[in-house]
């Protein structure tokens, strides 16, 4: 039987069952289309990223004998939308049979179902093999349950897969090192220069501009940095494990204006797209601490492992539990729209400014930039969730709907009222100030709480809790931050929420 087997741009898994053998009768689909450039505004790191990696994907399987049928974006004959796509390949092909890999975006997976009540063939869907959890493990682990505790799915994940156990016990005595993870870095260690992969990519860059796809944010054609083939992915993790896993945990929350990614593994895009398995990173990570537990704290390790294990695989059942409507959450009611020099990160705001920077250039910031300055001002100043997940949807070369929604809706803008997050993630500029140098270079002082020379994030904060206290009520982790509220003269508050209007109204002039 001739069969048509669907590859998305995210499901580069040379690993996958299907291809265990070469078939003729197989023919693989693959394109590069505007369905997918168009719906959100993305960087364009992310949309050369994710080409270049399907193009040697494509290759990679020919190589190996497979059929592969491939539509470059500047194709005359590219559909450019996967309905007409996968239409003109059956026809053309004259395909008795249509198969495809369950799409982890809840738009795609509605599309797919919808095409294939359309066609006249028979069609069968088939897991990524990619995620240890299928799609309803978490809904079916907390059910009957109040709160969607991430702390637990993490513990049922290490027991069941048996990692970092020491027969049911957690390796270390310990389940969490998350306090031993909240170290500053102040220059030392040192930290090795990032492996990149230097790729020129101005050809391809060329084909995206005749094509006219609509982009931002900045690029070098001539070192393209981010890995796009699996023998790329595995030397960034090995590289990971080790250069940079010895200090990895002490430092993931730090913050430092001349160190982008510090001891990040820069892993995220390379799993996301499924060229790199999170069961291989895994583990090689935890039988590259076997190896030199003289050399490598439990710590460094676990960190890492409840990044993967923990919230990643949890993030992606909350979002197929909750898809729909989760998309549409907007608990804390804002409304307000997104600064423009979150476009340009040009602010006076110095951790802004290097985080958005950052973002801008390198399509990249770790979770603490994202959650803890970028998402905590965007939350304070109470901008529109819709606007928040375009930005970074669009931004970040790893981003794809199931891991975005959830991380920013749910735990950085708490649109969804507590279901990911227990409570909201803002603070004040101390925060800031404790994590990294920031605060040292900047236009405001951080320990200004009020008057043009006050940290913004620092009337924003008591504004924020005083405009939404009713929501926090009965939210015991908000308790005493409502209390300290409470102890507020009406002057101080006065002046707090003064200041924080004038930023909120036009906060491009800070």
């Amino acid at each position: 039987m001739k069969t048509l087997r669907l590859i998305l741009g995210d499901q580069l898994n040379l690993s996958h069952s299907w291809l265990d053998q070469e078939n003729d009768h197989h023919i693989y689909l693959m394109a590069e289309m505007r369905q997918e450039t168009d719906y959100v505004k993305h960087h364009i790191q992310k949309v050369v990223g994710f080409f270049r990696a399907m193009r040697n994907f494509a290759d990679a399987l020919e190589k190996k004998g497979h059929n592969v049928v491939y539509f470059k974006i500047g194709d005359k004959n590219n559909p450019q939308n996967l309905p007409d796509l996968i239409d003109q390949t059956i026809s053309e092909h004259k395909i008795e049979k249509f198969e495809y890999q369950l799409p982890d975006e809840y738009r795609l997976d509605q599309q797919l179902k919808k095409i294939c009540k359309s066609i006249s063939i028979p069609s069968e869907a088939f897991d990524t093999e990619h995620f240890y959890t299928k799609r309803d493990e978490l809904k079916n682990h907390f059910k009957g349950k109040k709160q969607l505790l991430m702390e637990s799915f993490y513990r049922m994940m290490r027991k069941k897969h048996n990692i970092l156990m020491e027969n049911d016990q957690p390796e270390g005595g310990k389940w969490n090192f998350d306090q031993s993870n909240r170290k500053k870095w102040d220059g030392s260690p040192s930290i090795p220069k990032e492996l990149s992969f230097n790729a020129d990519v101005t050809e391809l860059l060329e084909e995206i501009k005749s094509a006219e796809v609509n982009t931002f944010g900045n690029i070098d054609a001539k070192n393209f940095p981010w890995p796009t083939s699996y023998q790329e992915c595995t030397e960034l993790l090995d590289f990971f494990c080790s250069r940079l896993l010895t200090y990895f945990g002490d430092y993931q929350d730090a913050l430092h204006t001349q160190e982008k990614y510090l001891f990040h593994s820069r892993l995220s895009f390379a799993m996301n797209s499924k060229m790199l398995s999170p069961k291989e990173v895994i583990n090689t990570v935890v039988e590259h601490y076997y190896e030199h537990k003289d050399d490598i704290d439990i710590s460094q390790v676990e960190g890492f492992i409840r990044q993967i294990l923990g919230w990643r695989e949890y993030m992606r059942g909350v979002y197929w539990k909750e898809m729909p409507n989760y998309a549409e959450l907007n608990k804390l009611e804002n409304h307000n729209p997104l600064p423009d020099f979150f476009w340009t990160g040009k602010t006076k705001m110095n951790c802004l400014h290097n985080a958005i920077a950052q973002s801008l250039d390198n399509a990249y910031a770790h979770h603490i930039q994202r959650l803890m300055v970028i998402g905590n001002y965007a939350l304070l100043t109470q901008v529109n969730p819709d606007e928040v997940d375009a930005w970074y949807l669009g931004v970040y070369i790893d981003a794809i709907e199931w891991v975005e929604i959830t991380n920013t809706r749910g735990m950085s803008q708490f649109a969804d009222g507590g279901l990911v997050a227990t409570k909201p993630y803002v603070s004040s500029a101390n925060y800031i100030n404790k994590m990294g140098n920031y605060c040292k270079e900047c236009s405001y002082s951080h320990t200004v709480k009020s008057g043009e020379k006050s940290c913004p994030f620092n009337s924003l904060y008591w504004n924020f809790l005083e405009e939404k206290k009713s929501h926090f009520k009965n939210n015991q982790r908000m308790s005493m931050m409502l209390s300290l509220l409470e102890k507020k003269s009406q002057q101080e508050l006065s002046e707090l929420k003064e200041r924080a209007e004038k930023i909120i109204q036009n906060p491009d002039d800070f």
